[in-house]
């Protein structure tokens, strides 16, 4: 007696499920079994809570690679009763968007069951492309779920956009990527060293693929003894460099402080040791925007452009390609002048004002566009500065009680030594 076709199908799938991925083969069956994204789908939480109402409108994942986007959108499927359909825009066309709309229309007649497609990558669709999804999205035939690592309101058609709700998806933080460890150790049957462990979760940079397929090649590297330290560092190419909770703050504190000290030697070298230690390049670069108007300011006003379009390369780029922007940064701002004017001016201004310095807007600066201003005094006496051949003119702009005080002093540093102002000021006393 032959067996069934079905039985031959089911077999064949559970030896593809065998050999698939570490990353595939964890991927959870329901919302209950996804790791991180707590914000979205942990108890009571937007996304947890229109699944299981069954109320899932068309959606974008949005978010960097690893994040979960495509584990999201299974196990969203797998949590409710409606047919899904998964497509990668990087391979599908118009033809194929409408064959599915098609199939769900007809799903939809005949059985009542409504249908959710999964476009991967949807920022690779072209204009034309989303285009063609609008018609089943608006009529509800279609559920759609789009994941992108790109920015949505970038990438994807306005009216596409409109209709969907946006979920950020955010890296994975370390018990997160932990979890995900033991879970892939669990379905390798296999163990691994602490410190194995630990190395993979700090290199993972909140990317729960990459940490499965580093853990995977340790695995198969052990195999089918114990994972040492030693092949997680031949799995992730790189060696373990000590990096505990101390050596964190330490080694941060050095490296703003070699960048405020004007030394680019020793700045790279900071930069260098927490690239090659795991550090998040993001918090990285938020450092070094702070710092572009901590310590720099006015003296070099392009420090802060350099440094937020750092972060913003590393946002797009990723490592290890954005360790050039970050070099590029760090030694723009060691080797800029310094000035802490800026940072010093609003943090004594707003001392003041904490303190009660506030006193009332002198009259003639006062909004004048409404009827009846005038007849209040309002905006009376206020001098136009560009009527002035100087483009400014004497008049006062602080409140009474206030007036003589000075929070802003520029240095002699850089650009800023041009802008004292009027000409004649000498910074104030």
């Amino acid at each position: 007696m032959s067996e069934s076709p079905d039985l031959f199908s089911a077999a064949a799938e559970e030896r593809l499920r065998e050999q698939a991925p570490l990353a595939a083969r964890l991927r959870p069956r329901t919302i209950d079994d996804v790791v991180g994204q707590s914000h979205l789908v942990g108890p009571g939480r937007p996304l947890r809570r229109l699944v299981e109402a069954d109320r899932l409108s068309s959606v974008i994942l949005w978010g960097p690679p690893g994040t979960g986007k495509t584990t999201l959108a299974l196990a969203v499927a797998g949590s409710t009763a409606r047919a899904f359909v998964q497509l990668s825009a990087v391979t599908a066309g118009v033809r194929d968007v409408r064959e599915t709309v098609d199939d769900a229309r007809r799903r939809l007649g005949e059985r009542g069951q409504r249908t959710i497609l999964f476009l991967d990558e949807i920022h690779r669709f072209s204009k034309s492309q989303q285009d063609a999804l609008l018609p089943a999205v608006e009529d509800g035939t279609l559920t759609l779920i789009g994941a992108t690592t790109e920015n949505p309101f970038f990438e994807i058609n306005a009216p596409l956009r409109s209709r969907s709700t946006l979920f950020r998806l955010e890296p994975l933080d370390s018990a997160a990527v932990r979890t995900l460890v033991l879970r892939g150790l669990e379905a390798l049957g296999q163990t691994a060293e602490e410190s194995a462990i630990e190395l993979l979760v700090e290199r993972a940079g909140g990317d729960g693929r990459q940490v499965l397929t580093s853990l995977e090649v340790a695995g198969a590297l052990a195999h089918p003894g114990h994972i040492g330290v030693d092949h997680a560092e031949h799995a992730l190419g790189t060696s373990a460099l000590r990096y505990g909770r101390d050596d964190h703050y330490d080694v941060v504190s050095a490296f703003i402080k070699s960048v405020r000290g004007s030394d680019p030697q020793a700045s790279i070298h900071y930069l260098a040791r927490m690239l090659e230690a795991g550090e998040d390049p993001r918090f990285i670069a938020r450092r070094l925007v702070i710092l572009a108007s901590e310590d720099i300011g006015l003296a070099d006003s392009t420090s802060l452009l350099v440094a937020v379009a750092a972060a913003q390369a590393v946002e797009h780029v990723g490592l290890p390609e954005a360790q050039l922007n970050l070099a590029q940064a760090t030694l723009h701002l060691a080797t800029a002048p310094k000035s802490n004017a800026a940072a010093v001016a609003i943090w004594s201004a707003r001392e003041d004002v904490r303190s009660g310095g506030i006193g009332e807007v002198p009259a003639h600066l006062r909004d004048a566009h409404y009827r009846g201003a005038e007849s209040l005094g309002h905006g009376t006496g206020y001098t136009y500065p560009h009527d002035d051949p100087r483009g400014w003119t004497e008049q006062d702009y602080l409140p009474e009680p206030l007036r003589g005080r000075v929070w802003y002093r520029p240095s002699v540093h850089g650009d800023e030594a041009s802008r004292r102002f009027p000409p004649d000021a000498d910074g104030g006393t």
